[in-house]
């Protein structure tokens, strides 16, 4: 019997062990589970402004996990190999939720304020963040989540009282290339704009070359954060080839600056990435 996954606007229909688009959710006795659970490919205590958050928690650490698999489909992943990866492809060991909240209690001396959820898409198991999350909220930590935003409002109502910050990638601000990706720019604004509601959010957008960086695009894309709240931080990041995008040249740092000064006419807080 085919079940719908309802977490993501691609709703895969999946058969009886089948498993979706992001390679972390299949269909289990007519189930939709997270098979990626529990399942850690990275982990690391990372200065907070590598999320990058720049106006949370300041000069702090935090311990950051990743597991695999992702619902969109970016030429230009920076860490393809685990958020492309199957379950049998992915180096993964299990590391129950009480194990993790206890590693990151142990890194409180070392300016460790809690546990950010990234490297992969962490939503596509957004079961094994809340069951963390909970936990870490008991011990007095912080949750972060680094996120694409490519996710349905009610599933993800579950877990946003739970996460302090979020660092939400903004691709860009057409519909043209987020249908390139496999993703939905309504999707990811409606997702961001909720979890202003709740949290601290930061946006990012790699700006890569002739794909989505036109002026008239950044100053769309800044309104509408403004418009939200003009001192949600944006950044803007340079593209540097990598993955699918071996062919694409580095953006020049010129651009990434001039567009920095676009989006700082609607917004407070902006700023450079990777230049």
């Amino acid at each position: 019997m085919k079940i719908t996954c309802r977490i993501c606007p691609h709703l895969c229909s999946l058969d009886e062990h089948q498993v979706g688009l992001c390679k972390a959710r299949s269909n289990q006795e007519e189930k939709i589970i997270p098979i990626n659970y529990g399942q850690l490919t990275s982990i690391a205590l990372d200065p907070i402004e590598k999320k990058p958050l720049m106006r949370f928690y300041p000069r702090s650490k935090i311990l950051s996990v990743g597991s695999f698999g992702c619902n969109l489909k970016c030429q230009f992943c920076q860490n393809h190999e685990i958020s492309m990866a199957s379950k049998e492809k992915a180096n993964a060991r299990y590391v129950p939720p009480e194990d993790l909240v206890m590693a990151a209690v142990d890194l409180v001396s070392r300016k460790n304020i809690g546990i950010a959820y990234t490297y992969n898409e962490p939503l596509v198991g957004y079961e094994y963040v809340r069951d963390c999350a909970k936990l870490a909220r008991e011990k007095g930590l912080k949750n972060v989540v680094v996120t694409n935003g490519c996710f349905l409002k009610e599933p993800m109502s579950e877990i946003m009282p739970l996460i302090d910050a979020f660092n939400i990638d903004l691709k860009g601000f057409t519909s043209e290339f987020y249908k390139k990706i496999g993703g939905d720019l309504e999707t990811v604004k409606d997702f961001i704009t909720f979890a202003a509601e709740s949290s601290h959010v930061e946006v990012t957008t790699l700006i890569i070359p002739d794909e989505n960086d036109k002026e008239e695009e950044i100053e769309n894309l800044s309104k509408f954060i403004a418009g939200i709240d003009v001192n949600m931080p944006l950044h803007i990041s340079r593209f540097f080839p990598c993955y699918k995008m071996q062919d694409k040249n580095s953006t020049e740092v010129e651009k990434v600056y001039k567009l920095a000064d676009i989006a700082r006419k609607k917004l407070n807080y902006v700023y450079e990435g990777n230049c």
